[in-house]
């Protein structure tokens, strides 16, 4: 059974720290070194300098600090939040989608509540457990999906409301006691509050619930750029990237197929065993791979000899990564990219 509960959240006080424009931040995993430093200089109190900071003690200081100057204010009473956020995707396609912010019982993989679909790596998960140590809260929400339909946005100005993302506390949610729920975006921290929890710390950790039924929901593709890669045997070459990607969106999905781009040249590879595109990638043993969402960023890296070719895939649809999950398997790293990532710093979850 999920446990979902309401919560007094920590939030800004505009009046004291500033505008929230100069405040909120992506997620931490997706802001580069130059990025961090123009985050931090937009103000003293952006949430950067807790999601980032120098050092975790720093960040620690700064969350005691911040409430004390009156920066950070606490709700007298827990509620749950209506978070709408309207984007245009990389397919320049202008969409909403919606979710129920909510403190949530960190439950082990085993027991079915929560079920993953990536792999972790045990260095990211040290510094956030390090850093949830230092500040004693929840500094951003998790990404988490639920089978039902969009939800209804009340009738009335938001309560909080900053680059697209509109927040309205309610007293109520929906009923998940009976919801099986799929981690879309936040494996490491889910991970991190299971260890703060298993050594005595509180494992409720902040959620966004998404419902699944909704046009606003969208996968977009992850694309490799990879430094090395060896012989491939495959197609003759294509007439360019943009037909190859129109190539693979006719492909059946029960067979894997990418594009590789490489010497200036475009093929379509295919696989003859069911798997995911990203996991056929692997099977070619690239090194050196960075990630991308651009076709144009990909094709550029290869261009100009930054890289020696580029992985082009299809995004994985919802019911493949549901699939993967209810196996008791997990994706390859960056194999999905739920756009638009969750914007941090709109409310903070404390632990007490």
């Amino acid at each position: 059974m999920a446990d979902v509960r309401p919560f007094r959240a920590l939030r800004y006080d505009e009046a004291k720290a500033g505008s929230l424009k100069t405040l909120v931040a992506p997620p931490y995993d997706v802001i580069s070194d130059v990025q961090r430093q123009e985050y931090l200089a937009r103000s003293p109190y952006n949430v950067v300098h807790l999601t980032l900071p120098d050092s975790e003690d720093a960040a620690g200081r700064a969350f005691v600090d911040w409430q004390r100057d009156g920066a950070l204010v606490r709700d007298e009473e827990p509620a749950f939040w209506l978070l709408a956020q309207e984007y245009v995707g990389p397919d320049g396609v202008r969409r909403t989608r919606n979710g129920i912010v909510a403190s949530l019982r960190a439950e082990p993989y085993d027991r079915g509540v929560v079920l993953p679909h990536e792999r972790t790596h045990r260095g990211p998960k040290e510094g956030r457990l390090r850093l949830l140590r230092a500040v004693g809260a929840q500094l951003e929400p998790i990404f988490l999906l639920y089978d039902g339909p969009a939800l209804e946005l009340p009738d009335r100005p938001p309560d909080l409301e900053v680059e697209g993302a509109r927040l309205w506390r309610v007293p109520d949610a929906p009923d998940f006691s009976q919801t099986q729920l799929l981690i879309a975006d936040g494996h490491h921290r889910y991970e991190t509050a299971l260890a703060f929890a298993d050594e005595g710390g509180s494992p409720y950790l902040m959620v966004v619930l998404v419902p699944s039924r909704q046009e606003g929901l969208t996968i977009f593709p992850t694309h490799r750029v990879v430094e090395r890669l060896g012989g491939v045997n495959g197609s003759e070459p294509v007439a360019g990237v943009g037909d190859a990607l129109a190539q693979l969106e006719e492909l059946p999905r029960d067979r894997p197929a990418v594009a590789l781009y490489r010497d200036g040249e475009t093929r379509v590879l295919k696989g003859a065993e069911p798997e995911l595109d990203a996991a056929f990638v692997e099977s070619f043993q690239p090194e050196g791979i960075s990630y991308t969402p651009q076709v144009e960023e990909a094709v550029a890296a290869v261009d100009s000899g930054r890289a020696q070719a580029a992985f082009l895939l299809r995004a994985p649809t919802i019911e493949q990564v549901r699939a993967v999950a209810e196996r008791g398997e997990t994706m390859p790293q960056k194999s999905t990219y739920f756009f638009p990532k969750l914007t941090s710093g709109l409310l903070f979850h404390p632990l007490d």
